[in-house]
């Protein structure tokens, strides 16, 4: 792939281009704005690789999301990592954030970190599509008037997800009776500094799931880690390595594969922009299960790829701008 670099010094931009080469090629580097808008439009890169340690990085990204060419990996250096700047550049439609405290001054930077995603950003652009597989299973049972389980929101995001979320759980009331489950592809790192950043911005609780959690109403919890999320038989969420091989970890078809499965009483799947197509063949378990399926419009969605790819297998039961899903969310919750 060829890569280019929008840092705010030479010697950052240097010591991220050692990260990556021979396996990659630098395209360009820039270390302002206008000379980054030149350099786009002169010579499109495969995939650009944007510093975000300011308010003025995160201003930068939202200007040059106008003219990109092409997809957008962030990269930290900060030791302490401003969650509020990841999700807000996260939200205008960057694929990823990888951590790279110390670059340019310390020499023992984990390379792996960085091409692990470059990797990832690769698959899911232009390689063929991997979905997680999940074994034959019955349909669950119908749910009893004294049923305890509460309604189920699976939610599935990636690229544009942070603030997608933000708005969506902001719109849910207080009085919310789902129980909901976040899937968003992010790393591990920033995984506790989003679901904290999440339950400032709505009325509901929000916290990392932990193995054995059961979902409950009105309460959000958040996939976090470098393992998958399931739902268990007995309605309990566990973590898993398996299936290996898939370019994101967590998994939403992984997790929507596990509440298709599982899940006795009322649930809702909900899959929300990003790239790609991981959680449509998951949406599709759940419809065929008989359950309430939602997918992000395009207008609305950051990236349209995950919801696009649902809605090209009939995955979805309902294609709606993100203003409407709140509201339809309650009413099938109530």
């Amino acid at each position: 792939m060829k890569l280019a670099i929008v840092a705010d010094t030479a010697g950052r931009a240097l010591a991220l281009r050692r990260l990556f080469e021979p396996l990659h090629q630098q395209a360009w580097q820039a270390l302002g704005l206008e000379e980054a808008r030149r350099q786009l439009s002169a010579e499109p890169p495969d995939l650009l690789l944007q510093q975000l340690d300011s308010e003025t990085d995160v201003e930068r990204a939202r200007q040059l999301q106008a003219v990109l060419p092409c997809p957008v990996l962030l990269f930290t250096t900060l030791a302490e990592p401003r969650a509020d700047l990841v999700f807000a550049a996260l939200g205008l439609g960057a694929r990823d954030v990888v951590d790279l405290p110390g670059l340019g001054v310390r020499p023992d930077i984990d390379a792996e970190r960085l091409l692990r995603r470059i990797r990832n950003i690769g698959l899911l652009s232009s390689g063929p599509a991997q979905h997680a597989k999940a074994g034959a299973a019955p349909a669950p049972a119908p749910r009893p008037p004294s049923d305890p389980w509460p309604a189920l929101v699976a939610v599935g995001a990636s690229a544009g997800g942070p603030a997608t979320l933000s708005t969506l759980l902001g719109s849910l009331p207080a009085s919310f009776r789902g129980s909901v489950v976040l899937v968003q592809h992010l790393d591990d790192r920033f995984s506790a500094g989003m679901a904290d950043w999440l339950a400032r911005e709505c009325a509901l609780p929000v916290r990392l799931a932990r193995p054995g959690d059961v979902p409950q109403p009105g309460a959000v919890l958040l996939a976090g880690g470098n393992s998958h999320l399931r739902l268990e038989r007995s309605g309990a969420l566990a973590y898993a390595d398996e299936p290996a091989g898939l370019p994101y970890r967590p998994s939403v078809d992984v997790f929507l594969h596990s509440v298709a499965q599982h899940w006795r009483g009322v649930a809702v799947g909900v899959l929300l922009t990003g790239m790609g197509s991981d959680g449509a063949q998951g949406l599709k378990a759940m419809r065929e299960r008989g359950f309430t399926t939602i997918a992000q419009d395009r207008a609305s969605s950051a990236v349209w790829g995950m919801p696009k790819a649902a809605v090209e297998i009939n995955a979805a039961t309902q294609v709606l701008p993100l203003s409407q899903i709140a509201a339809r969310l309650v009413a099938l919750c109530a």
